[in-house]
């Protein structure tokens, strides 16, 4: 199979209500996608939001990579460009990440394949902050359909210890909880922070602090009252052997657009599971596009909520049906395959480029 055309665009998805992360707040989500068509018309998409603060990539840095990618495999085979994207990975997770998944779609992998209906439960983000707020909201969430909610943490560890306490307290076991400080705390703050959680109800706690800072992140694991789940710091498979070394951590944080795609988050997922592991897959801040390859990658060996919520921040979805969504659980149905409404990518497009083989630019 060879790549006839490759189309690159950055798109601008402004949210229902802001979300909040230690180190920013999202109003919208602007995600390079990508397209790759075969020589039978036949399209695959991929996906990637680079967020400032999240990772040494950048927008540019990842528009950059793609356009200079998408130039040089026009007229390629799929496997020559895969061949090349693997090797990329390391230095730019995220952009080679989108590429390789828009050429997987477009090969169709086996994994992306629904036979029989699933769903996949997901977690949901508690954004209040006051007890009469948080209370109305546990409720609606609740009523909603959801059993694990997520608290965001790591401004400052009294305040944020308060807030935990409240959303048990209106939650009243009847929701699990997950905290995620998303790299926002020091070792001692971290530490002080994981010493004093009530563990009542409360399944993990992720990412205390910087990616790179292991031992900072091993101490809080060894006082942490709740297992510690590592997310940023998950990038590889060495990764993930250097986390089950450690005291105190119970669980990795896959996400495909950090691992390298796919087939390496299968390789990724499988190791952790002989590790004994547990594993969490999603992604807040993507569209549905992506959100519903986490769950078609995540069906078989996801064993708790998943965390491919983010298509439900933004105001508007990208694909022209929908990813089905109900009771708190997205459904992946029989025979399901998505298509992007190019329309929506019109009206909120803020760049786009395309690459076709010779033979096409020619005709």
């Amino acid at each position: 199979m060879k790549l006839k055309k490759i189309s690159l665009y950055q798109i601008k998805l402004p949210l229902v209500k802001p979300y909040r992360v230690s180190f920013r707040t999202y109003t919208d989500l602007e995600p390079i996608l990508v397209e790759a068509r075969d020589e039978d018309g036949n399209a695959g998409w991929g996906e990637a939001y680079i967020p400032a603060g999240s990772t040494s990539e950048t927008t540019e840095t990842g528009w950059r990579f793609c356009r200079e990618h998408a130039e040089r495999f026009a007229g390629k085979t799929v496997t020559e460009a895969k061949t090349a994207l693997d090797q990329a990975v390391p230095s730019a997770p995220f952009a080679a990440t989108a590429m390789l998944t828009a050429i997987t779609m477009l090969e169709r992998h086996p994994v992306l394949k629904i036979a029989e209906e699933k769903r996949i439960p997901l977690l949901v983000p508690v954004a209040a902050t006051s007890r009469h707020e948080i209370g109305e909201e546990v409720e609606r969430l609740l009523e909603s359909g959801y059993r694990t909610f997520k608290v965001k943490v790591g401004w400052n560890v009294e305040q944020d210890l308060a807030r935990v306490a409240m959303v048990q307290e209106a939650a009243a076991g009847r929701a699990m909880l997950t905290i995620d400080a998303n790299r926002g705390y020091d070792r001692e703050q971290g530490c002080r922070f994981a010493a004093s959680l009530d563990p009542e109800g409360i399944t993990l706690f992720e990412q205390p602090c910087e990616a790179d800072a292991w031992e900072d992140n091993a101490a809080v694991a060894r006082v942490s009252k709740v297992p510690l789940m590592l997310d940023e710091s998950i990038r590889t498979v060495a990764d993930i052997e250097r986390a089950a070394a450690l005291e105190g951590v119970g669980l990795i944080k896959l996400k495909l657009k950090r691992i390298g795609g796919i087939d390496r988050a299968l390789t990724a997922a499988r190791r952790a599971q002989d590790l004994g592991l547990g594993i969490c897959l999603g992604d807040g801040v993507a569209t549905e596009l992506l959100c519903w390859v986490e769950a078609c990658v995540g069906r078989d060996f996801l064993r708790r909520a998943g965390d491919m919520n983010g298509f439900l921040k933004p105001k508007t979805r990208l694909l022209k049906e929908p990813l089905a969504f109900e009771n708190g659980s997205i459904v992946l149905k029989p025979g399901y395959w998505p298509e992007v409404d190019l329309g929506v990518i019109r009206s909120h497009q803020l760049r786009s480029e395309h690459f076709a083989s010779m033979a096409v630019a020619n005709a």
